[in-house]
């Protein structure tokens, strides 16, 4: 009864910290992972397990990351791109290389920075995406730059 009581008092403890975020997302389907923001809520792994939406309660805030199978990498990033332009997202930063691609943008007050990584077989790519207003900008900035630097493949 004891050890009953205790597996549901750590369960119960954990489970709020998780459904808020500040751990890691690791998909099984496409094999990334990211670390998930502290606040930001887990809105469920879609349908096809190919990734998940979190966002941060009370602020236009939103992360999206996914998986997705590909021929070329080069031409599934510039049509992202063209995507982002024809949306009237205003691009104002792009890097790519053979193995990953990231750009930036602005649209009515608001930013977007995308990055996508080639992934270890070469037919498969991982994103984010966050989006944010531009009044948090300062603070998004540094989530942005730990996202980059957490967003991992194999």
């Amino acid at each position: 009864m004891r050890f009953a009581l205790t597996l549901f008092l750590a369960l119960s403890l954990a489970t709020p910290a998780l459904a808020q975020g500040g751990g890691r997302y690791d998909n099984a389907r496409f094999g990334y992972s990211i670390a998930v923001p502290e606040g930001f809520v887990a809105q469920g792994e879609s349908a096809n397990g190919d990734g998940q939406r979190f966002e941060l309660p009370g602020r236009v805030t939103s992360l999206v990351v996914w998986g997705g199978h590909l021929d070329d990498f080069e031409s599934e990033v510039a049509a992202r791109i063209g995507y982002d332009t024809a949306e009237n997202w205003s691009i104002s930063y792009q890097a790519t290389s053979p193995k990953w691609a990231s750009w930036s943008g602005s649209k009515g007050g608001r930013i977007l920075y995308q990055r996508m990584i080639l992934l270890c077989e070469g037919t498969g790519y991982a994103a984010f995406r966050m989006e944010y207003g531009q009044v948090d900008r300062p603070k998004m900035d540094r989530v942005v730059e730990r996202l980059v630097s957490s967003f991992s493949r194999c």
